[in-house]
């Protein structure tokens, strides 16, 4: 092997790692604006705040550039640069990651729109045990994050476990909804919080499967 070839294979190396590097970055990015928007539809749930659901549809506008973006530069990096399997395990995790992402931010905005929607209703019963659930899925997405900006294995696995406590919420405010009888006329608010639970469920879902994917990137291990 030559002087030069040698210097190109280093120069390579250096510039895929800084790609990596800076895809990182875009991913945490994105992130902290799932992040984001899942607070605002909180705030327009709990808070019944108007001008907060009309600032999420930009936000998801945001959220779906990234995505496309780094789902387009993992495939570059992996057709174009041929990286060893633990780069490409990262690759691949972050293009599964970044869908769980996007997910979440969509029912971020579904669940704004479902709070317009519950705007003219009073507040149900259970309401705060939705809120509790909210709450709870969004400690689950901020600690899935945490664990992929350091690569903390242990702490992705932890993420599961706390996934355990919206699921039992959920099968409470379901059941609690399924027996309602005070419609005062209508089903809607009844069927709109039924919608509400199964989307925090759902985001739940999404943010354990990041978590899982932090253990995948670091340990190789499903």
């Amino acid at each position: 092997m030559t002087l030069s070839s040698t210097t190109n294979s280093y120069a390579e190396t250096t510039h895929f790692q800084r790609s990596l590097k800076r895809l990182s970055q875009e991913v945490l990015r994105m992130g902290a604006l799932v992040e984001r928007s899942f607070r605002l539809s909180h705030q327009a749930l709990f808070a019944r705040d108007l001008e907060v659901a009309q600032q999420i549809k930009p936000l998801d506008k945001q959220i779906d550039r990234y995505y496309r973006q780094i789902e387009r530069d993992c495939a570059t990096l992996m057709t174009l640069q041929r990286p060893v399997a633990q780069d490409l395990r990262l690759l691949s995790a972050f293009m599964h990651l970044v869908r769980d992402l996007e997910r979440i931010g969509d029912y971020a905005e579904d669940l704004t729109e479902l709070a317009v929607k519950l705007f003219p209703y009073p507040p149900h019963s259970c309401l705060g045990e939705i809120e509790a659930m909210s709450n709870q899925a969004q400690m689950m997405l901020a600690s899935s994050l945490v664990a992929l900006a350091e690569l903390d294995a242990k702490a992705g696995q932890t993420v599961k476990v706390m996934d355990d406590t919206v699921d039992l919420a959920y099968d409470r405010v379901y059941n609690t909804l399924a027996l309602t009888r005070d419609f005062q006329g209508v089903v809607e608010p009844i069927l709109l919080l039924g919608l509400t639970i199964r989307h925090l469920e759902r985001m739940a879902d999404h943010a354990t499967n990041i978590g899982q994917r932090v253990s995948y990137i670091v340990t190789g291990q499903r």
